[in-house]
């Protein structure tokens, strides 16, 4: 009897002791042996099948039929092969809106766009409200534009800002990380956002709308910390690699005419976010009889709701925003299309080395989850109620700490959480999925350190030392982690939307 009981404990704990040992080989290899994190992501997900003592029916299905009997025979195998699928899979999901967001973030940068916003944004807001005006041209400008390309893109414009002003430098670099990071974790088409909204099974219009609506609060609030952090820690304003001081000076005085038109500049933008929303709204409304008969009747409606699902998939939406991106590219600088090509070139290198990454986080998530670690969290948080909102922010928060990317926090969570919601297995949630999206990117974004290459971006670029990147970066986006959470679980209990 204490022998049967024995094993049968260590099979029911084996998929924590997977979980424990693939995370902890990732944090070696990335922060020990500087191992690429692609490469320490798909070693990992191996490692994950390897300990595996054998794979369900299930997991043997989602292989080719030539595989099946291979990996029937030899769990390796199926290992191997379960990784490979898992790979694939994440990168179909998500490889397109990568790539087409990397073209249009160099086509704001080089054309001049993005300048144009934050000039109106701070035209509007004033000089006393710069702080403001960049977080919220930051908050508006990042939706398609990955996190370290948009830090890369405003660090000039703040340092040029404390040039004017001579003051405030932390508070500016501080309000464009903050709206940075909360889009980097909260909308599509970021790479922790795709694949969340892969992996929990909810719309990609509607997650664009709550991630852009959940983040403007906790961004706020984080504001109100960054001004309390900035008035007691002076960040004196460094040279840089490859942005002195004279460069600043000439970004600042840059002519208007030099710029695109505000309309022009937004509307890459703009445009795939109200396609989008517009996709997923016609999907709300034929829930109601009043709105379809309005909108001419069922055909009618079929009709024009087959029209907004083409043109409001995020893949169709970002095309269209890269044509007005690099048409206005074009104009701007008279390019041809052969120069244009070879601008393209480092974006999408950038976007490919992403989608990589991502993609073998997919896998990592994947591989776990056909070692049973959603299952086994499943029945620990049954066992104990533990609060699943709680839970998946927990999970997020401690797996960012451990391995460092956001991206990877949520793509390996939102893998673990999905069997606990899956509706074949599991009770109806009290609470829309949304909620849970939104737990696992605010836990994501939270305390960003050493591990995190965000933390050097913004380190090495702001010209802050590693000691003032941790005062101010780290609490800040901790702060903003917290606050999210808290935003959520009221939320959610107030305005449940089931």
């Amino acid at each position: 009897m204490p022998v049967i009981f024995a094993a049968s404990t260590l099979a029911a704990y084996r998929p924590f002791l997977v979980l424990i040992a693939a995370v902890a080989f990732i944090i070696v290899a990335i922060t020990r042996w500087r191992i690429h994190a692609f490469l320490a992501l798909i070693l990992a997900a191996y490692l994950a099948g390897f300990l595996t003592s054998e794979f369900s029916p299930a997991s043997i299905e989602r292989l080719p039929a030539a595989m099946r009997a291979d990996a029937k025979a030899n769990s390796w195998v199926a290992a191997v092969e379960l990784t490979t699928v898992e790979f694939g899979g994440a990168a179909g999901s998500i490889a397109i809106s990568i790539g087409l967001a990397s073209i249009i973030g160099l086509c704001l940068m080089e054309s001049g766009g993005a300048d144009k916003v934050v000039r109106r944004f701070l035209a509007v807001a004033g000089e006393k409200r710069a702080g403001l005006a960049l977080m919220a041209s930051t908050y508006f400008l990042s939706i398609p534009i990955f996190f370290d390309t948009m830090f890369m893109l405003m660090v000039p414009l703040a340092r040029a800002l404390r040039l004017r002003t001579g003051k405030s430098y932390l508070l500016y670099l501080m309000a464009i990380g903050s709206a940075g990071v909360i889009t980097h974790s909260l909308t599509v088409p970021h790479p922790g956002p795709l694949a969340m909204v892969d992996n929990l099974r909810v719309d990609p219009g509607l997650s664009l709308f709550w991630g852009i609506a959940a983040g403007i609060l906790p961004c706020l609030i984080g504001y109100v910390v960054i001004t309390w952090i900035d008035r007691r820690m002076e960040v004196p304003l460094r040279e840089t690699p490859g942005a002195s001081l004279t460069d600043l000076e000439a970004i600042a005085s840059r002519p208007e005419g030099e710029l695109p038109s505000f309309l022009w500049s937004i509307a890459p933008v703009l445009l795939p976010i109200v396609l989008i929303g517009c996709g997923s709204l016609f999907k709300v409304l034929a829930g109601y009889p009043g709105a379809v008969n309005l909108l001419g009747g069922p055909e009618s409606f079929a009709s024009l709701a087959s029209g907004a699902s083409l043109i409001g998939n995020k893949n169709i939406a970002l095309l269209i925003g890269t044509a007005i991106a690099l048409a206005v590219l074009a104009r701007q600088k008279q390019l041809t299309f052969t120069q244009l090509g070879g601008l393209l070139e480092a974006p999408l290198a950038t976007g490919a080395v992403i989608i990589l990454i991502t993609a073998a986080g997919g896998a990592f998530g994947g591989m776990l989850r056909h070692a049973g670690v959603g299952d086994a969290i499943k029945a620990l948080a049954t066992q104990f109620s533990i609060n699943i909102i709680l839970l998946g922010w927990i999970t997020a928060f401690v797996i960012r700490v451990a391995q460092g990317s956001a991206t990877v926090a949520m793509l390996t969570t939102s893998s673990i959480i999905w069997p606990l919601i899956d509706p074949a297995s599991s009770l109806p949630l009290p609470f829309h999925t949304m909620y849970l999206f939104l737990a696992i990117g605010f836990g994501a974004c939270g305390c960003s350190w050493m591990n995190d290459s965000g933390f050097w971006v913004v380190s090495k670029l702001s010209g802050m030392t590693e000691r003032e990147t941790l005062r101010s970066w780290t609490l800040m986006v901790t702060v903003l982690s917290v606050c999210g959470l808290i935003l959520t679980l009221i939320a959610s209990r107030l305005l449940p939307l089931v």
